[in-house]
């Protein structure tokens, strides 16, 4: 029986047609469909950017077929970090519990999937992609905002209740929000948890399945249009089948 060819590549961003490719998606999903805006977004060329961009790393699915990028995710580690004067995510929570644990730390942003592909296989993709880089680059935690569309807290209460009475992350690891919104927001008794697990964004569900936790309160970004989280990874705290799942994303269907 021959293999069939892989339906998607994931490979960093090698050049700066690399990088438009990766901006280009964001901007279809990040400010198009989702309404967000920013203030070096170039409208004219379609591209969403921040100043950070220089300092990362840029992971980039591409459909294999055609070779469009259909989903990507920005990667900075410690010592991109230090270059560029701080984490992304710096501005929305205290990040000092995470930087004075002294472990190998990477940032996860900008994460989005073409609206084609989700639900499917190329997020699996992605994380596989993704492991491939924690190892080779000795990662401990991973963390970063994840983010709900929109800024209705009342939409969002019952998602954001279940994060923070069923994830919140550990003391030594949990980083509060610069602009505290709580998240305890619906009585326990009166929480549809099914419901509320649903209406997650799928990013958010597959930290949960790898293990991940949530910080201390929302950030509500009304430039972004969109209700952040902070969730937080620790790989030493990852079971056995977490791991396995981790790093056998691709052969999943």
């Amino acid at each position: 029986m021959v293999d069939s060819p892989p339906e998607f590549t994931v490979s960093l961003a090698q050049d700066a047609a690399d990088l438009q490719a990766a901006q280009a998606l964001r901007y279809e999903v990040f400010v198009e469909e989702m309404g967000a805006d920013g203030a070096l977004v170039d409208h004219q060329q379609g591209l969403e950017k921040d100043r950070f961009d220089a300092f990362c790393d840029h992971m980039i699915i591409r459909e294999a077929a055609q070779g469009r990028a259909i989903g990507v995710y920005r990667l900075m580690r410690s010592d991109q970090a230090q270059q560029a004067g701080g984490f992304y995510s710096d501005a929305e929570y205290d990040l000092g519990p995470l930087i004075s644990s002294k472990r190998r730390l990477l940032e996860l942003g900008r994460s989005c999937l073409h609206p084609d592909f989700r639900g499917g296989r190329a997020l699996f993709y992605l994380w596989s992609g993704l492991n491939d880089y924690v190892v080779q680059h000795n990662i401990e935690v991973l963390f970063g905002t994840a983010s709900f569309a929109g800024t209705d807290l009342e939409a969002l209460a019952g998602s954001l209740t279940v994060l923070n009475q069923d994830y919140l992350a550990p003391e030594p690891l949990r980083c509060r929000s610069r602009r505290y919104q709580a998240m305890d927001l619906v009585p326990a008794c009166a929480v549809d948890r099914k419901r509320a697990m649903v209406d997650c964004p799928a990013l958010i569900k597959a930290y949960l399945r790898l293990g991940g936790t949530v910080g201390d309160g929302a950030f509500v970004d009304h430039d972004f249009n969109t209700t952040d989280v902070m969730m937080i990874l620790d790989t030493a705290r990852m079971t056995a089948r977490q791991k396995r799942f981790y790093s056998t994303t691709k052969a999943r269907g």
